[in-house]
């Protein structure tokens, strides 16, 4: 008998909900410095993670809670590629 594989959770940094990791797009500060958004979810350094809601990535930007937890400014440009992202989901 197989146990069942226990399902990664992350939190929002714009609801603060926790999702399951696959649901959520991450957002990752390289070693080197450089902010990314990582599609795939293995990309090295730090990341923080945002529901594909255009209200929560609003509440992100606006609490600056992404830059916060990357622990440096995020670019417009990320910004505007996530909302880029959402819309296309949609």
């Amino acid at each position: 008998m197989t146990t069942p594989r226990k399902i990664p959770m992350r939190q929002c940094v714009g609801c603060r909900q926790m999702k399951p990791k696959r649901e959520l797009t991450r957002v990752v500060r390289s070693p080197e410095g450089e902010i990314s958004i990582d599609g795939r979810g293995k990309k090295p350094g730090r990341g923080a993670y945002v529901c594909p809601d255009p209200e929560c990535l609003k509440k992100a930007i606006r609490s600056k809670a992404l830059a916060r937890a990357l622990d440096t400014p995020v670019p417009e440009e990320i910004y505007d590629t996530l909302r880029a992202q959402l819309e296309a989901e949609q």
